[in-house]
């Protein structure tokens, strides 16, 4: 009757359906009309809705079900409705949220989690929501409660090693250039690297500040922090990309070009193109509180940063920046690679480098590249948790990886330097010359 409700609903086999509970308040309205309970079960693989731009998570078994009753638009219902997802034990990093489709959100629509109550179980997640419309659970990568905290330490300390390190490094840097007289091409090169660890210098101390001061700041002082760390981030992007346009002029541009005010140049373009983006990204509102959440949806770290409305700038801005960046950088540290290997096996390389010494090199340029970031493209899905240590820890020991790489490559000025990165541009240099 409609007071009570419809007796049963259909299922399939006993104890591996989900259930579906209406509760009484949607049939009061109904009088002693007839009406039709459908519930519709999609598998979104043979379907092309229900697409997300950009989806974090992954749909549960890629199932959605619809739920109408009659033709009425059913909504802001004090008694919830209740769907149960039955699912085998997650794993962890893995955290469910109930979820239903919004076709105005974004342009193409997109999960909302809004009216809904997530209650987690070992074998299945009760969604409780006050309107009736295409539901799933969505499978979010996540930290657990353990994890979390230990992360956290890990990236504190590791942003203060680093800052130590770079700060030792721009000292170093700024003494060599000075104490020795290189010629122009290792000078810029020098200024090259002051740049590049100082935009990690200012990174990691944008990072304390934000992880230090968000939560407990106003509004527009969380907008001002979280695009100041931004920038940092972008900065620091920059100057990796320019590292490898010098390597680029060093080893494919062989004869060099001489550029007026070359360093000049290439600071505007590191500090001031960030600007720009930020500037839009801050003109539109993308910046705001940013919360990091585990498992069991405690909130463990507010950070000021892209806001979750303005994730597709994220995506474009750094995932998308970095990604061509990092191509670039790649393919540049094959070539660079190559060139040497070919230099010390024809022995045109006198003296001959130490093997150690080569593969020192080698990680330091690695690091100068920026592959450590790439590994913030595998801190997705359930064995993220590993990939997030691997990624704080390689990232708080770049600064270490540099400082020694300029102490090796850079000083002293003795034989034992000839196979280093100066000398092979030099006599990939010579070599030119002489065949032409």
């Amino acid at each position: 009757s409609p007071p009570q409700g419809p007796s049963t609903l259909n299922s399939t086999e006993k104890g591996k359906a989900g259930k579906i509970h209406l509760p009484r308040e949607i049939f009061w309205s109904l009088s002693s009309r007839i009406v039709h309970v459908v519930v519709t079960v999609l598998n979104l693989q043979q379907l092309g809705m229900f697409k997300e731009i950009n989806q974090a998570g992954q749909v549960l078994d890629n199932t959605v079900v619809g739920i109408t009753v009659g033709n009425a638009s059913i909504s802001g219902l004090r008694d919830p409705v209740q769907l149960t997802f039955t699912h085998r034990q997650l794993p962890r990093g893995v955290t469910p949220q109930c979820v239903f489709w919004d076709p105005s959100k974004g342009a193409a629509g997109g999960w909302c989690s809004s009216g809904c109550a997530t209650q987690p179980g070992d074998k299945e997640t009760v969604c409780s929501c006050d309107h009736l419309t295409f539901f799933t659970l969505l499978l979010n990568p996540a930290l657990d409660s353990s994890t979390a905290p230990a992360l956290m330490a890990v990236a504190t300390a590791g942003c203060g090693v680093a800052m130590a390190f770079s700060i030792f490094t721009i000292a170093f840097c700024i003494f060599i250039r000075y104490r020795y007289r290189f010629e122009e091409t290792l000078r810029i090169n020098l200024g090259l690297h002051v740049n590049l660890v100082g935009s990690l210098f200012l990174l990691n101390l944008a990072f304390l500040l934000n992880s230090g001061l968000s939560g407990r700041t106003q509004p527009g002082t969380c907008k001002v922090l979280g695009g100041l760390t931004h920038y940092c981030l972008l900065c620091c992007f920059t100057w990796t990309a320019l590292e490898g346009c010098q390597l680029y002029l060093l080893f494919i541009k062989v004869l060099g070009v001489y550029i007026h005010h070359y360093l000049v140049k290439l600071c505007l373009l590191g500090w001031g193109l960030p600007i720009l983006v930020v500037g839009v990204a801050g003109v539109i509102g993308s910046y705001g509180e940013y919360s990091i959440q585990t498992t069991d949806h405690q909130v463990i770290a507010h950070l000021c940063w892209i806001t979750s409305k303005h994730l597709l700038l994220h995506y474009i801005t750094n995932c998308g920046y970095f990604s061509l960046i990092f191509l670039f950088n790649m393919a540049l540290f094959g070539v660079v690679t190559q060139k040497s290997c070919s230099l010390q096996g024809t022995g045109a390389v006198q003296g001959g480098s130490k093997p150690w010494k080569v593969a020192l090199v080698a990680v330091g340029l690695f690091c100068l590249l920026g592959a450590t970031w790439a590994l913030a493209f595998l801190t997705h899905g359930i064995s993220s948790a590993p990939v997030l240590y691997l990624f704080t820890i390689l990232n708080s020991l770049q600064g270490i990886f540099i400082f020694i790489w300029l102490v090796i490559l850079y000083y002293p000025k003795t034989k034992e330097t000839t196979g280093s990165l100066s000398y092979i541009i030099r006599h990939d240099k010579n070599t030119t010359v002489s065949q032409e």
